[in-house]
């Protein structure tokens, strides 16, 4: 189904007209298509197997694609999960099986953005691909471990495609304006340092930086400045890729948890701020950063899940733009705080000993006994009130009797929590004094 791959040449936008037609003109791919590549092998000899290509937008998927089309002496068709219908993608399967059995003839099935299509129309792909009668070639913008079944995935080969550098597409933009003829033909004299910021700009997605290029190319005002400043301006102040419905939105949030655990403010807030411009939502940001105080600082600095929590009410209250300062107060102070985790690793084998059916009856001792029956079946007995012993703490084991001895909670020597572990030694001395005195009595 060629007509996937848009209009003809004469009416296609710049960067479908410069899609290169040779493996050599392939540029920013060479290290997951380069002839030395598992990948570039397959192509060049015409034997690819099924393989998801994954990769941000503009960064070379499609245009493997084309190449592929171009250059394998088998049947290739095309289908988009975003504009076939189930009868569509079925009569293809199926013609390629006629192929297949009639006379060995693999086809090759190219399907963009088959994330979109829904578990059962993958699992739909799956007799095809085993029987060898389709060689399954999809791409994807999203996680392929999270958007793909694993029965699909386990019967493909999993290519990653990074997105382009600057100079790299610098390097196509530079080429478009020496080899596409619908530029030759309107002249127009581009300064380096705006092709530079078009590079920039595009943040890795070629596409983007052919359609500036295109934009300026034909569209510009003649009469106005051509500066790097004036043509981001004009550009709708710029681009900033960021995808928050898609995997880059968990990708940014990730990399403001870790900056902030690894006590790095400038880098949090970098990524606070890209967020933020992107158009996250910040009370989803909040909520993170209050995990964060959490997770990552823990008793070190109990006041900063509250510092956290009145970041989270600040931009309830105020809303946007002026909320993000508060947002930027609390990234900065939770990066620069001191950090301990001990509080989650102890809930994390609190929770792997519950998940290992570790569930224990409640010690008698530790039971209210609030009626007569409760209290004849010996509910509360034994009970020692706390406050009434001499050292303030009873020698009374307080866990199930299977988990007697067992320490969760084991706090650092960080901030706050150093006090909290010298409290907790103390208690430890006292608990003994009064297992001593139990003792002698």
């Amino acid at each position: 189904m060629s007509t996937l791959f848009g209009p003809p040449a004469g009416c296609a936008p710049l960067a479908d007209r410069l899609r290169p037609r040779r493996w050599e003109d392939l540029i920013g791919l060479e290290g997951a298509a380069g002839a030395g590549t598992p990948l570039g092998r397959q192509l060049r000899d015409d034997t690819l197997v099924s393989s998801i290509l994954w990769g941000p937008p503009g960064c070379g998927k499609t245009t493997l694609a084309r190449l592929v089309q171009h250059h394998t002496a088998r049947p290739f068709s095309g289908l988009s999960a975003v504009l076939s219908t189930v009868k569509e993608v079925r009569e293809v399967m199926e013609r390629a099986r006629g192929r297949w059995r009639g006379d060995g003839t693999q086809t090759i099935l190219f399907v963009d953005e088959i994330h979109r299509f829904n578990k059962a129309q993958q699992d739909a792909f799956l007799p095809y691909v085993e029987e060898g009668s389709v060689v399954l070639l999809g791409t994807t913008t999203e996680n392929p471990s999270f958007h793909l079944t694993p029965a699909l995935l386990s019967r493909c080969r999993v290519v990653v495609l990074p997105p382009l550098g600057e100079p790299e597409v610098l390097q196509i933009l530079t080429r478009a304006r020496e080899r596409d003829a619908v530029l030759q033909d309107h002249p127009r004299e581009l300064p380096g340092e705006v092709l530079r910021e078009l590079a920039r700009l595009a943040a890795g997605d070629a596409r983007f930086a052919l359609n500036a290029l295109e934009a300026l190319v034909l569209q510009y005002p003649r009469d106005r400045g051509m500066s790097a400043p004036e043509v981001r301006s004009w550009l709708s102040s710029g681009r900033v890729v960021y995808d928050w419905g898609g995997e880059e939105h968990y990708n940014l949030i990730s990399a403001l948890h870790k900056s902030i655990r690894n006590s790095d403010p400038d880098a949090a807030l970098y990524w606070l701020f890209r967020m933020l411009e992107g158009g996250e939502d910040p009370l989803f940001i909040a909520r993170r950063v209050v995990r964060a105080a959490s997770e990552d600082v823990g008793n070190a600095d109990p006041a900063a899940l509250r510092l956290a929590l009145d970041a989270k009410e600040a931009v309830d209250f105020l809303g946007m733009p002026e909320g993000d300062l508060a947002l930027a107060q609390a990234v900065a102070y939770l990066a620069a705080a001191p950090k301990s985790n001990r509080v989650y690793e102890a809930a994390g084998t609190v929770k792997a000993d519950l998940a290992a059916g570790h569930r224990y009856g409640v010690p008698l001792h530790l039971r209210n006994a609030p009626t007569r029956l409760m209290k004849e079946a010996g509910y509360g007995e034994e009970y020692r009130y706390a406050h009434d012993e001499p050292e303030g703490v009873a020698a009374m084991e307080c866990l199930p009797v299977e988990l007697r001895g067992k320490r969760y909670y084991k706090p650092k020597e960080a901030g706050f929590e150093r006090r909290l572990k010298e409290w907790l030694g103390m208690w430890e001395e006292r608990r003994a004094r009064a297992a001593r005195r139990d003792d002698a009595r």
